[in-house]
């Protein structure tokens, strides 16, 4: 027989889960270069720019550093984000039925 007492206690415990796990993102770290280093990128889990480094030999040309900040900002969002969805992915491992092509990673931007 369905319980819907039980169902709804497993919807409130993930979405527990779900806002704990949103909270700690905030930890998650990323850090990407372009330039063979000469520009470095570091995101945490919120997708945020959280620092930026720049060579200093390479100051003097405007269009590469905006270029290689570009390159080393979209690289370390990428990582971010295969990150974001391993926690996630792990952090709901065994709370909700695996239903194919739920991506638990899209509530978490």
């Amino acid at each position: 027989m369905f319980d819907m007492f039980s169902m709804l206690n497993k919807v409130k415990e993930a979405q527990e889960k779900m806002k704990s796990t949103q909270e700690n993102l905030v930890h998650l770290v990323c850090v990407a270069e372009a330039g063979a280093g000469m520009v470095k990128a570091t995101v945490n889990g919120h997708r945020q720019l959280i620092k930026l480094e720049i060579d200093p030999a390479i100051a003097n040309d405007i269009e590469m550093v905006q270029d290689l900040t570009v390159a080393a900002v979209n690289i370390a969002l990428a990582d971010i984000d295969l990150l974001i969805k391993q926690e996630t992915m792990k952090s709901m491992d065994g709370m909700l039925p695996n239903i194919p092509g739920l991506d638990l990673s899209t509530f978490m931007k």
